[in-house]
């Protein structure tokens, strides 16, 4: 499942740096990009914790609601670690490791998508050579 998932995340994730690049306001589409992308990265996570937890009660040292788990998918991404959820097993562990590293490389990226649509847009005419819309309607 979380294979899957990841895959569908990727083609998404692709769909949307082309559409950034091809969109005359590539700023906002960037940030509606993460909006969806970043959320399903997290549900993906979450429903992965909640299937985990429910194979076996040793992976989590119990069961998790899906708010628990979504709740630990998000502290995890936050990087904040209350402690009162965590991996027990080694499995466990591994899936969580694998999110951290994940969230690494999408902050990167995030970063770097948004900042680069921000300085393609501020170019003089853009990636594209046409006028910024504000210099049009002068």
């Amino acid at each position: 499942m979380l294979v899957i998932g990841l895959v569908v995340f990727i083609a998404l994730v692709a769909f949307q740096v082309r559409s950034i690049v091809r969109s005359p306001f590539p700023g906002l589409r960037a940030v509606e990009a993460l909006t969806t992308s970043v959320p399903l990265f997290l549900l993906l996570f979450a429903s992965t914790y909640v299937v985990m937890a429910a194979m076996s009660a040793s992976n989590f040292g119990g069961p998790l609601t899906h708010t628990d788990g979504l709740y630990f998918a998000v502290t995890v991404f936050a990087t904040v670690g209350f402690g009162d959820v965590t991996a027990k097993s080694e499995a466990a562990r591994l899936v969580v490791t694998g999110q951290m590293i994940a969230d690494l490389v999408i902050l990167g990226l995030a970063i770097k998508i948004i900042m680069g649509a921000v300085s393609r847009r501020r170019q003089p005419g853009g990636a594209s050579g046409a006028q910024p819309p504000e210099e049009i309607h002068r």
